[in-house]
């Protein structure tokens, strides 16, 4: 070997690709373009569908009649201002007194009876009176009061106000009890007619005498 020579150089894959480019390119060209036509040749027809359509009638629409407004209405007058009218009254006019024997009244209704007239402990009723009952056992209905409030009420912090109607007699003794107005809790309306029951009153007085009356009282149930 000679010293001019030149040694040989291995041929790479990259070398190898670049001659073998110009083939792999062509061939591709006529492969696509192969199948573009064999697509064009094969694939079915495709027409756009018919989708008009024609109005056999046309129908008329009638514009509803243009309605008048009204004019707005006057404006209303003030009220005249009142005058004081001036009139001579004789001072000397005098009205007969009425009576019973001049004017006589027939089919007068029957008078009540006594029973009808005095019993009115069945159903809150007004009594005249000029001093009220007061309650004379205050300590004993405070007691009460703590001995009757239901235990799960009290101990889940509810409270509330029951009135009651008490017919209390001639000698302060209440003969008669209804709720007047409900706490809202069926308990509470139950434990202050308990309550209720052991209550003793002054008795009320009309005139220096003793009345029996309807009297309508607030019992509290409160957590202290």
């Amino acid at each position: 070997m000679t010293q001019n020579a030149v040694p040989a150089r291995n041929e790479t894959a990259n070398d190898r690709l670049k001659k073998s480019w110009d083939n792999w390119f062509w061939g591709s060209m006529i492969v696509a373009v192969a199948a573009h036509f064999s697509i064009f040749q094969f694939w079915p027809d495709m027409t756009a569908e018919d989708v008009s359509f024609t109005a056999d009638e046309l129908e008329a629409v009638e514009i509803p009649p243009e309605v008048e407004i009204p004019p707005p209405p006057e404006a209303i007058q003030r009220p005249a201002t009142p005058v004081i009218s001036e009139a001579n009254i004789d001072e000397d006019i005098t009205i007969a007194p009425t009576t019973f024997e001049d004017n006589p009244i027939d089919d007068l209704p029957p008078p009540p009876t006594a029973s009808a007239a005095s019993d009115v402990s069945g159903a809150p009723s007004f009594t005249p009176y000029d001093v009220a009952p007061t309650v004379m056992n205050a300590r004993e209905v405070q007691r009460a009061l703590e001995r009757e409030y239901p235990a799960l009420l009290k101990d889940a912090g509810i409270g509330g106000v029951v009135r009651v109607h008490f017919y209390i007699d001639e000698s302060g003794i209440v003969q008669n009890k209804l709720v007047d107005q409900s706490s809202g809790h069926p308990q509470l309306d139950e434990a202050a007619l308990a309550v209720a029951e052991i209550m003793r009153f002054s008795p009320a007085q009309n005139r220096d005498k003793n009345v029996a009356v309807w009297v309508s009282l607030p019992i509290t149930f409160q957590v202290r």
